[in-house]
């Protein structure tokens, strides 16, 4: 019992492991995400519905968006953001590598006789001869990346985007860095039953990594006879950190945001979203 419970509390290096098919892939959990996602209520895996109105909105008068713009939403869920971006007649795709999510997505887009091409794959192993005018990655989903993988990223929008094409993406603050606290907690059905049908006892480990600007939430869950480690990584930055490692792929900063509904930007929000062109 000792050694597994030091097991439990071990803090791993920062990004050691990558566990983000047990969220998303995983059919128990991933149908969870999408009970989530459709919470007009709540900014949880999705923004609140009055949100992504007024993103969507803001977004097509933003980029000008018609039926001539070419788009491509990387994490796009459900098709919350998709949805609204095909009704301007923009030729849309979204890659999502949750079935529950993207079986919806797909169904909603049938039901309101909207033309988007849903693609059922772990982004970072999207390929394509496709070349977009606008790539979005919205939900701070870029934070969940190593920063390999965020390299490899943003290598792969700079070959799928238009000369002057341009991204949309947000990311947390290390204003949000600073509001999260280190804690660890032990309960039974952990989250109302999210990570199982099962009866399982869940722990979850939340780790700071000072120097890097990393939380990890790591999560235990025990069932009789089996158990699993789902790690859930999140980094933030400065918009010094942002902006380097934009640079350093070779993107223009165009503008800075509070979100992705074009707030104006300040240092005292958990989260900022830019705007970068090719």
């Amino acid at each position: 019992m000792y050694a597994q419970l030091k097991e439990i509390n071990h803090k791993p290096r920062a990004f050691e492991f990558y566990t983000a098919d047990s969220l998303w892939a995983d059919p128990h959990t991933s149908e969870q995400m999408l009970s989530y996602h459709l919470n007009d209520d709540v900014d949880l895996a999705s923004r609140n519905k009055v949100f992504i109105e007024k993103s969507i909105n803001w977004i097509v008068s933003h980029f000008s968006i018609g039926k001539q713009t070419k788009i491509c939403d990387f994490g796009c869920g459900p098709g919350l953001y998709t949805a609204g971006l095909a009704r301007t007649g923009a030729t849309v795709t979204g890659v999502d590598f949750s079935k529950n999510s993207i079986e919806y997505a797909k169904t909603y887009a049938k039901k309101e006789h909207l033309d988007i091409n849903y693609i059922l794959q772990n982004y970072l192993e999207y390929k394509t001869e496709e070349q977009y005018d606008i790539i979005t990655m919205i939900m701070c989903d870029f934070c969940a990346l190593s920063p390999g993988q965020r390299k490899s990223m943003l290598d792969k929008f700079h070959r799928l985007l238009k000369d002057g094409g341009r991204i949309l993406l947000d990311v947390y603050s290390l204003k949000g860095f600073e509001e999260r606290t280190e804690t660890s907690l032990y309960e039974h059905q952990q989250l109302h039953g999210f990570w199982s049908s099962n009866d399982y006892y869940g722990f979850l480990n939340t780790f700071k990594y000072e120097d890097e600007k990393v939380v990890l939430d790591k999560y235990t869950i025990v069932e009789e006879g089996s158990s699993k480690v789902v790690y859930n990584w999140l980094q933030y930055f400065s918009k010094d950190m942002l902006l380097n490692e934009l640079k350093d792929a070779g993107f223009n900063i165009q503008a800075i945001y509070n979100d992705v509904a074009g707030s104006n930007y300040s240092e005292n929000n958990t989260e900022f979203a830019v705007i970068l062109e090719k």
